[in-house]
């Protein structure tokens, strides 16, 4: 028989054969011998034979299959509470869910090896616990006083060491600080918590006074008066002075047409402590319009607000010996100085258009956020470069009002003109006996429990 032919019979007797998937392999011979020319009697018979060898082990195969299948899996054959359980092969999530079992595949899961673990150790690193009550006790009134001795360590040391190697953390509560890390950082910890603790208690007072002089050539007749100091914020300039010359600077300064002292005020704060003076308002403007069905004109405007106004937080720390002021100083600024007119054409049914009006602000902003270190017995002077100028007579606008909190509201002048800013800074020694009330309503707390940006 030729070997080709030979082929085509054995894949038409095939079980998979798609014709007759389902009849018996005799059949099929027989279907193929109707449409075929007869073979011969001997390949009759051979493939014959092969047909019934093929059945034969069919039947072999499915009878193995359903032995193995029932040996396997007995549960399955007899009914009750046993044939509800999944088969011991394959892995079930139910109980391990209620049994609180961890998956391991999982590769976010968080392990729990239960216990306190080992710290690390491996860089000298030692557990150690101050006492914070000689400083807190003082400050029944001051919510989370604790939070200022965070911020100052972290002033010092910065945020990295303690979130990089080596392993370490710093953690405290009204009464206690804990520190874990090595010699050198709590060398860096214990320096600041003496100037809290070994420190002054009573609230200090500062004398803050705020000017604008129109032209920046004051500086020709005041540079011999005052010491240049540097400044890392942009268009910053810091200065200190003697406060004998300070007290000359300023008569120097008062004698300029173009001078204006905004206002002075006395902050009164306790050591390490924050205190903000803010003055902020909400400025409306037409952002958009959106269609309106059934009404005219068929286009509502829609408004938004953005605030204006100033934030200025500081954060003084003396010394224990009173003779060095390290201070913070954050100061935003953010002024809408005009709003922008622009014309839409908002098509209509008739075909026609709506002419409606939007608003685009301009927006003026600074930002100073820097620490300064001066002598407590001098003065420090910021300048904080040109920026809007004072208007001629007092604001009586909203955010006129309160001119108690520096003046910062006459610093932004709708006309958008410029000057040169300037902040005057004076350590005047314990508040005790000094303010009528001493940490009273001369400023704010901050707001904010969390106070991020304070580094």
């Amino acid at each position: 028989m030729p070997y080709k032919s030979r082929l085509v019979l054995e894949h038409y007797l095939s079980p998979g054969f798609p014709c007759f998937p389902n009849r018996h392999p005799a059949q099929k011979l027989d279907n193929l011998a109707m449409n075929l020319k007869p073979p011969s009697d001997l390949a009759w018979r051979q493939f014959a034979n092969q047909a019934a060898s093929r059945t034969v082990c069919f039947h072999w195969m499915c009878g193995l299959g359903l032995l193995w299948i029932a040996t396997s899996s007995p549960a399955q054959a007899q009914p009750g509470p046993a044939a509800q359980a999944p088969p011991s092969s394959v892995p079930s999530l139910t109980a391990e869910t209620a049994t609180g079992a961890a998956v391991a595949s999982s590769p976010l899961q968080a392990r729990r090896s239960g216990g306190v673990p080992k710290l690390p150790s491996d860089a000298g690193q030692y557990w150690e616990e101050y006492d914070l009550r000689p400083y807190t006790k003082g400050l029944s009134k001051v919510d989370r006083p604790q939070q200022a001795i965070i911020d100052w360590i972290l002033r010092e040391t910065g945020t990295d060491a303690w979130f990089t190697d080596p392993f370490g953390f710093v953690n405290a509560d009204r009464n206690t600080l804990r520190v874990y890390h090595n010699q050198q950082m709590h060398q860096v910890v214990r320096d600041v918590y003496e100037r809290f603790v070994n420190g002054t208690g009573a609230p200090q007072l500062y004398g803050l006074r705020l000017m604008a002089v129109g032209n920046p050539n004051w500086r020709t007749r005041a540079h011999a008066l005052m010491r240049s100091v540097q400044a890392q914020s942009p268009g910053v300039h810091a200065y200190l002075v003697s406060k004998e010359n300070s007290a000359m600077l300023l008569a120097m300064l008062r004698g300029r047409t173009d001078f204006r002292e905004l206002s002075s005020v006395d902050l009164v704060v306790h050591n390490g402590q924050s205190q903000v003076l803010e003055q902020v308002r909400g400025r409306n403007f037409v952002q958009d319009f959106q269609p309106v069905q059934g009404a005219w004109p068929p286009y509502m405007p829609t408004t938004g607000e953005i605030k204006e106004g100033y934030q200025l937080q500081l954060s003084p720390l003396l010394s224990v010996d009173k003779q060095t002021v390290d201070l913070v100083v954050k100061c935003d600024i953010d002024q809408v100085e005009r709003l922008a007119n622009v014309s839409l054409d908002l098509p209509l049914q008739t075909g026609q258009t709506f002419t409606g009006q939007i608003n685009v602000p301009q927006v003026a902003s600074w930002r100073l956020h820097e620490r300064f270190r001066w002598p407590a017995d001098q003065v420090l002077l910021l300048s904080c470069g040109v920026v809007a100028a004072p208007q001629g007579k007092p604001n009586a606008s909203l955010l006129g009002q309160g001119t108690s909190l520096l003046g910062l509201d006459r610093i932004l002048s709708p006309g958008g003109d410029r000057a040169d800013a300037l902040l005057l800074i004076e350590y005047r020694g314990d508040a005790t006996g000094r303010v009528p009330s001493a940490g009273g309503n001369t400023a704010q707390q901050p707001t904010s429990p969390l106070s991020r940006g304070r580094y």
